[in-house]
C-alpha cells in the first residue's frame, strides 16, 4: 500500500511538472554569520535533501529554478529590521517555515500563539511559561525545593551572641562583587560573633563549603527553585518570587531552634520576604531598573520599575535597619527607611600595588550573571572600541564574564554569543584575578546602567591602576574626575579617556595613585568590618531593652 502511495504521489508531481523529491530551501535574511551557521546546521540536521542557499544577490535566479522543485522546508533568519527576502519565504512556503532566532534557537512557525511570541523576539524557553493563576491545564510548573542541609563549621565560643545571614547565593567562589563583599563581611561578623549562613545555591552539586567553614559555625544550604512563570504576570518582581522556598523557610524556623540566632540579616531586597532585622542593599534595585526605564521606554521596562519601586520602598520600611552601600543610596530610600551606610571595600592585604608593566592592556571584570555587565560590554564593544581599535593597533581588552558567562549572555543579549574579535579575550571564572590586574594598564567600567556601587572599582585602585569609568560606574566611591578617576559617558569621550591615559603613562600613574591613597584611607574591610559588628551590637542591644 505505501508503495502504491509512492508511486501515485511521484505521477501527481510529475503532472505538476515538479521534482518529487522536496528540497530545503534556506534564506540568509539576517546577520551574514549566523546565516551561514544556520545554512551549515541545516545541512547536518538534513543530510539526504537537496539544498539552496537563497541570498539578496541570487534570488530573481534561484525563483525561477526553484519552480520545478517541490519545497519541503524553508529555513529563515529572524531580525527586527523588515526583509523582502522573508516576505518572498512566508509566500513561497508558508506552513514550512523553520525559523530562528538571534539567539540561535530555531522553531517551526505555526499559526499559533507559540509561534507569534517566537516572531516577536521572546526567547524558546519563555514561550510556554504560564502565570500560577493560568485557567488551562498543561503548564510548565515552578518546581521549589522542601528541605535543607545543615553543616557544623567552626566551634561556638560559650558567651558569644548568635546571628545569621541569609543570601540569595553561596558566596564562594569570588566571582562578582556581591560575592566579594558577603565573604569579607560574614569574616569580620565571626570576629564576634558566632555566624550561621543560610544560603541558596543553583549548582548541581553542593558548593564547596570548607572556605566558609573556617570562620562561620553553621551553614543551611537550600536548593535554589527553578522559576517557571512569565516575568510578566505577577505584581511581585520576578526576581522575588524566584526565590520562594518552603525550604529556605523552613530552614529559617529551625535553624533557629537549632542554633539559637537572635538577629537575621537578609542580603538582597529579593529575599526581603522572607523576613529578619538587617536588610542589606546591594543596590537600590529601583534605581537600577529606573534607568533602564528610561532608556529604553518601553511598557516592559516601566512594569519592571513600577513594581521594584513598589514592592523595596515598602519592604524598607519593615526592617530595623537598611544596610546601603552609599549616602546616593540613602536618599534613594527617602527619610522613612532607617537606613544606615556600610560601604564596600577591598582586602588591602590581598589586593596591593604591583608595577605596572608599559603597553596597551585594557581589563573589564563583569559577570554576565548581572544584566548591567552585558550591557555595558555591547556599550564598550559596538561604540567605543571601533574608536580605538585603529588608532591603537597593539590595543588588547580582557574581559572576566564569570561562571557560565555563554548561558547568561544569551539570557540577556539578542546573539546566541558575543561576536569574536581578535584582541578581545573573553575569559570565564577565574579564581584570582590579581594577575590580570598587574598586567592591565587600565581597567574599563563601562557600565550604563548602574546601581550601589562597584568592588572592582575598588579593586582596581587598591592594585594601583588607572580607571576610566562612567558616572554610574564608579557612583558612591567619592572619586573625582581628573584626578583620582576618568570619568566619560558618551562613546566619543570613553575613548578619548583611554586614549589620554594610555598615551600618558605619567598622568595615569598620578591618576591610580591619588585613587590609592584613597582606597586606604575610606575602604579597608577591616574598617568596614568595624562598622558591621557595630550596627549588630547596636540591634542586639535594643533587643535586649
Amino acid at each position: 500500500m505505501s508503495l502504491l502511495r509512492t508511486q501515485l504521489k511521484q505521477w501527481f508531481y510529475q503532472l505538476l511538472g515538479k521534482d518529487p523529491e522536496a528540497v530545503i530551501v534556506t534564506f540568509a535574511t539576517g546577520d551574514a554569520e549566523l546565516c551561514r551557521r544556520m545554512a551549515a546546521e541545516i545541512r547536518e540536521l538534513v543530510p539526504d535533501r537537496r539544498h539552496f542557499l537563497a541570498t539578496e544577490e541570487n534570488w530573481p535566479e534561484l525563483r525561477i529554478e526553484l519552480q520545478r522543485y517541490r519545497i519541503g522546508l524553508v529555513p529563515v533568519m529572524l531580525t527586527r529590521q523588515p526583509s523582502a527576502l522573508r516576505r518572498a519565504a512566508y509566500k513561497m512556503a508558508p506552513r514550512k517555515i523553520l525559523a530562528y532566532n538571534s539567539r540561535f534557537e530555531r522553531h517551526h512557525l505555526r499559526f499559533n500563539l507559540a509561534s507569534f511570541l517566537f516572531w516577536r523576539g521572546v526567547p524558546l524557553d519563555r514561550i510556554h511559561l504560564r502565570p500560577w493563576w493560568w485557567p488551562w491545564p498543561k503548564r510548565e510548573r515552578t518546581l521549589v525545593t522542601k528541605g535543607y542541609r545543615a553543616l557544623e563549621g567552626r566551634d561556638t565560643t560559650p558567651g558569644r551572641r548568635r546571628v545569621a545571614v541569609l543570601s540569595p547565593y553561596f558566596p564562594y567562589p569570588l566571582a562578582h562583587g556581591g560575592a566579594v563583599r558577603i565573604y569579607n563581611l560574614l569574616r569580620e561578623m565571626a570576629r564576634e560573633f558566632d555566624v550561621e549562613l543560610l544560603s541558596f545555591f543553583d549548582t548541581r552539586d553542593e558548593p564547596d563549603a570548607a572556605p566558609l567553614l573556617e570562620f562561620c559555625a553553621r551553614l543551611a544550604l537550600v536548593r535554589k527553585p527553578r522559576y517557571r512563570e512569565p516575568r510578566w504576570s505577577t505584581l511581585l518582581p520576578p526576581e522575588v518570587r524566584e526565590f520562594y522556598s518552603p525550604g529556605m523557610s523552613w530552614a529559617l524556623a529551625e535553624e533557629r531552634r537549632a542554633f539559637g540566632f537572635e538577629l537575621v540579616q537578609v542580603e538582597y531586597t529579593q529575599l526581603a520576604r522572607y523576613g529578619g532585622d538587617i536588610l542589606v542593599e546591594h543596590d537600590v534595585t529601583f534605581d537600577l531598573f529606573g534607568q533602564v526605564a528610561r532608556r529604553e521606554r518601553t511598557l516592559a521596562a516601566w512594569w519592571d520599575w513600577f513594581r521594584w519601586r513598589r514592592f523595596e520602598t515598602r519592604q524598607a520600611r519593615r526592617y530595623r535597619r537598611v544596610v546601603v552601600m552609599s549616602g546616593k543610596d540613602a536618599e534613594l530610600l527617602g527619610p522613612s527607611a532607617p537606613t544606615a551606610v556600610v560601604p564596600n571595600g577591598v582586602d588591602l592585604a590581598r589586593f596591593h600595588p604591583e608595577p605596572e608593566q608599559p603597553g596597551e592592556r585594557l581589563l573589564f571584570i563583569g559577570s554576565f550573571r548581572h544584566s548591567p555587565n552585558v550591557a555595558a560590554y555591547r556599550f564598550f564593544t559596538d561604540q567605543v572600541w571601533p574608536l580605538l581599535r585603529e588608532k591603537f593597533p597593539r590595543m588588547t581588552l580582557t574581559v572576566v564574564c564569570g561562571p557560565d558567562h555563554l548561558a547568561y549572555w544569551r539570557a540577556f543579549a539578542d546573539s546566541p554569543e558575543p561576536r569574536p574579535e581578535e584582541r578581545i579575550r573573553l575569559l570565564g571564572f577565574i579564581e584570582d584575578v590579581r594577575p590580570l590586574y598587574v598586567e592591565a594598564n587600565i581597567v574599563i567600567v563601562p557600565t550604563t546602567v548602574s546601581a550601589g556601587t562597584n568592588v572592582k572599582v575598588l579593586e582596581a585602585m587598591a592594585m594601583r591602576r588607572a580607571v576610566v569609568s562612567t558616572t554610574s560606574g564608579c557612583a558612591g566611591l567619592g572619586l573625582l574626575h581628573g584626578h583620582s578617576v576618568w570619568v566619560a559617558d558618551t562613546p566619543e569621550a570613553f575613548a578619548a579617556g583611554v586614549a589620554t591615559l594610555i598615551s600618558d603613562p605619567e598622568r595615569r600613574e598620578q591618576l591610580a595613585l591619588a585613587a590609592y591613597t584613597h582606597a586606604v584611607r575610606n575602604f579597608d574591610w577591616a574598617a568596614i568590618g568595624e562598622k558591621q559588628r557595630e550596627l549588630l551590637r547596636e540591634i542586639l542591644s535594643a533587643a535586649r531593652r
